[in-house]
């Protein structure tokens, strides 16, 4: 819908989690110090940050190096928007997507055959209203104008997946 304007934050919660993984516990900690540290700076900065590290690991952890690397610019997406740290912390992570789905995925788990595709949508919204008990305000809800704004300025960023002209 949005096509080059789509804004993607990739979570930064399951990045940490996948690059730790590949680490030793002896290494992980101060790699996890580094990637916290570099989530709060301004994007540039914080991928300048991040690519170092990336550095540092690729000679004994180059899978880890690796995983730092992939989709990198994406996790910075909520810090080149400019939003107030109440709503990156909110949105820099997918819990408030998981969250739901994992509710709707509980409730239709003994559904083992669906008669029709309306009797899926059904489970799904009966689902969903289920979620909707355990729904919070989001954190910084009062500060959803500056996304809002931030979302209709001008995209000034460079996409990996932006298609270049021949020349």
């Amino acid at each position: 819908m949005f096509g080059q304007r789509a804004h993607v934050q990739r979570c930064r919660t399951h990045k940490l989690r996948n690059v730790l993984d590949r680490l030793p516990k002896t290494e992980a900690a101060q790699t996890k110090a580094v990637m916290m540290a570099a989530y709060k700076l301004a994007p540039k900065d914080g991928m300048a940050k991040m690519k170092k590290q990336a550095q540092w690991l690729e000679r004994e952890h180059p899978d880890a190096a690796a995983s730092l690397l992939e989709g990198l610019h994406e996790t910075f997406t909520v810090n080149a928007l400019g939003l107030p740290p109440t709503l990156m912390r909110c949105l820099c992570t997918t819990n408030i997507i998981e969250n739901p789905n994992g509710i709707v995925r509980r409730t239709s788990r003994r559904v083992t055959r669906y008669r029709d595709a309306s009797m899926a949508l059904r489970w799904s919204a009966a689902g969903f209203l289920e979620a909707q008990k355990s729904f919070r305000k989001i954190q910084g809800i009062k500060d959803l104008w500056i996304l809002k704004a931030a979302l209709k300025r001008p995209d000034t960023q460079v996409h990996v997946d932006q298609p270049k002209k021949a020349a």
